[in-house]
């Protein structure tokens, strides 16, 4: 990356009516937002969508060649897995026969061990049960995988949506769909049994943690035996449910249950409520985890549901664009070996690579200077920083596929198989090393995480592109940009959570008491700052501040050190006036440029009770009034809108 005569910035896209020291965000997104009409198949519409969109017919013209591959290749059953979503006549054929197999069995369930049994051997198969599994590295060894236990049975978003009157109307929406969705799959009487449906869920939800509660690293880490784990189900056989599943005992020979209250809180309800009810919740469990791949009336009735009451959106998507949706959460890998070959340049991993060591720099500087962090603490603290792996673009390795079965003619049979592929494959990791080379996103994917249990940064490909990254553009404007990017997902591991885990991945207080109230202490201001918070679109609805702390800390650290990385990569230049914009001008306009969206109302209510997220006018907007430069670059004073006293601000990193 060198100096560029490009600024990033176009000029012509700032609203000149709205200042940057009042509203940054709408500054810089204002005018595309009033000419921009979010699109009917859409929630929400903005920079990250517009690159996914880009991505997607990128995914499909792959996919459209992939019809005439070699038969029996990852390549011929990515077009087959494809072509099967496609043949809508057959699909319109079947109806809702495909389902018939799978209700016959809880049809034939005499008693509570029966029920368990095939709740297991449904949940194999792609089923949502009453709790979800997973395997990931153990967060007290992260030498070794384990099974994860995490509450579940619910059909609504959260467990919030059973509880809170701003959801009553999606309740009440809810409860319809449960019933249109039962009718359809020709279950008689199904008013009655959407009530008793939806009562199961009202109590499920009763035991489960929220959101808040579920961030903590160290309250979630509950490590038990089998005997011990299934002892807290009082009155159920869990070894029925473990052998219709069909995991092997020694798999679950150790797990960790996320929510330890949740078990015998789901027991109870086994045990207290008619077998009739939970066969009822079963069957709809069926109905709602299969009914995007059945006949055009359940995948419209499941949209008109989870897709307008939910988010807004006004039309479907287009079936080609389900379709691509489809190979790429059973195939992923198998599309992004052909994508990263026909659509990233390798340059850019280098450029990458230039741009992660700077920011890594940055916050070794930075957290060698803090002022309110001991000599022992700043110590581990630069210790974790030094272990950091980064990964950009795509992975080492591409995931095998030859066990996959997939037929051209069978959509149901070929999502089922994907659930039982992706069942084995997860459930093989546990007695084998650990994998550091696997992936938990595609090269394809427009957007990046941070893995604290691998202490691990990573960058798919495809973000790798304006408006975050641009080889030709000004340097300040690309660390605005993917460099904010890169620090939040380093910041990551530096924030209320991350900063439990230690640089080999444990789960290890690290931090000595006074730094630990220090660090809190800046926490809770700038929760306090976030709990505040109003979206445009959802006025009398506040931002949680305790949910998205995390991003937030990501975002604060992100930014601020972004700034310190490219002043080092300055080193000692003076940045040049380009289009009129001074570089911390370039800086914090590619920064609102990032979070550029337009957002339906029902979407953005729905984000504010799921997503650890803000908003992304607060993402930016919120972020800069706390960082000092943004002041300088501005001329930002007490009489503008973005101006936060200086005792307010808060530097965490």
């Amino acid at each position: 990356m060198t100096d560029a005569s490009s600024s990033g910035i176009d000029r012509a896209e700032l609203d000149p009516d709205i200042r940057p020291q009042d509203d940054l965000f709408l500054h810089v997104n204002g005018l595309w937002q009033a000419r921009t009409p979010i699109p009917v198949d859409k929630a929400r519409y903005g920079s990250f969508m517009i690159l996914a969109e880009e991505a997607e017919k990128a995914v499909l013209e792959i996919i459209e060649e992939a019809h005439a591959a070699e038969p029996g290749s990852a390549e011929r059953k990515v077009g087959d897995l494809y072509a099967s979503f496609m043949d809508e006549e057959r699909i319109e054929a079947l109806g809702a026969a495909p389902l018939e197999p799978l209700l016959a069995r809880v049809d034939a369930v005499a008693d509570l061990t029966g029920l368990l049994a095939t709740t297991g051997r449904l949940e194999r198969e792609g089923a949502r049960g009453f709790v979800q599994l997973f395997v990931d590295n153990d967060p007290g060894d992260p030498e070794r995988y384990v099974v994860l236990v995490e509450q579940g049975g619910l059909g609504l978003p959260d467990e919030s949506y059973y509880r809170v009157d701003a959801h009553e109307a999606t309740r009440t929406a809810y409860l319809a769909h449960i019933e249109r969705m039962l009718a359809l799959a020709g279950l008689d009487d199904a008013a009655a049994r959407a009530e008793r449906v939806m009562a199961l869920e009202t109590a499920l939800a009763s035991h489960h943690w929220d959101n808040v509660r579920n961030r903590d690293a160290q309250a979630t880490y509950n490590l038990r035996t089998w005997a011990e784990w299934s002892g807290a189900a009082q009155g159920v056989d869990l070894d029925a449910w473990r052998e219709g599943y069909g995991i092997p005992a020694t798999a679950l020979a150790e797990v960790v249950v996320r929510q330890p209250e949740f078990t015998p809180g789901v027991a109870a309800e086994l045990t207290g409520r008619p077998l009739e009810d939970w066969q009822d919740w079963l069957r709809w469990s069926i109905v709602r985890s299969f009914a995007p791949y059945l006949s055009a009336a359940f995948v419209e009735a499941n949209f008109d549901f989870y897709g307008r009451t939910l988010t807004g959106a006004q039309e479907q998507r287009a079936r080609w664009k389900r379709g691509v949706g489809l190979v790429e959460g059973a195939m992923g890998e198998a599309v992004g070996a052909a994508y990263v070959e026909r659509h990233f340049r390798p340059e850019a991993k280098q450029e990458m690579d230039a741009l992660v060591a700077t920011l890594v720099e940055a916050y070794r500087q930075s957290i060698t200077t803090l002022e309110w962090m001991s000599p022992a603490t700043r110590a581990k603290a630069l210790e974790k920083l030094e272990r950091f792996t980064p990964k950009i673009g795509y992975p080492v390795r591409w995931r095998d596929y030859s066990s996959l079965e997939i037929s051209a003619d069978d959509l149901l049979a070929n999502v089922r198989a994907a659930g039982e592929f992706e069942f084995q494959r997860e459930l093989g990791k546990v007695g084998r090393p650990i994998d550091r080379d696997e992936w938990f996103m595609t090269p394809q994917t427009v957007n990046a995480y941070y893995n604290p249990g691998m202490n691990e940064i990573v960058f798919p490909a495809a973000i790798l592109q304006y408006p975050f990254f641009d080889a030709d553009r000004d340097a300040a404007a690309n660390f605005g940009a993917i460099g904010a990017v890169i620090g939040h997902e380093i910041g990551h591991g530096f924030d209320d959570q991350g900063s439990r885990y230690d640089g080999d991945g444990r789960l290890l207080d690290w931090w000595t008491e006074e730094d630990h109230t220090a660090f809190e202490k800046r926490t809770a201001s700038l929760i306090g700052q976030y709990d505040a918070l109003e979206p445009r679109e959802t006025r009398g609805h506040h931002v949680n501040g305790a949910l998205t702390i995390g991003e937030n800390i990501g975002d604060l650290g992100g930014l601020g050190i972004a700034w310190k990385a490219y002043l080092l990569w300055l080193d000692g230049a003076e940045p040049p006036v380009i289009d009129g914009l001074t570089a911390a001008q370039r800086f914090f306009l590619s920064w609102a440029q990032a979070w550029q969206i337009a957002i339906r109302p029902e979407e953005a209510l729905r984000l504010l009770s799921i997503d650890p997220h803000s908003p992304n006018e607060f993402r930016c907007n919120q972020i800069v009034r706390n960082i000092d430069s943004f002041y300088d670059a501005f001329d930002v004073t007490p009489a503008d809108a973005l101006w936060l006293a200086p005792e307010e601000r808060v530097t965490i990193w």
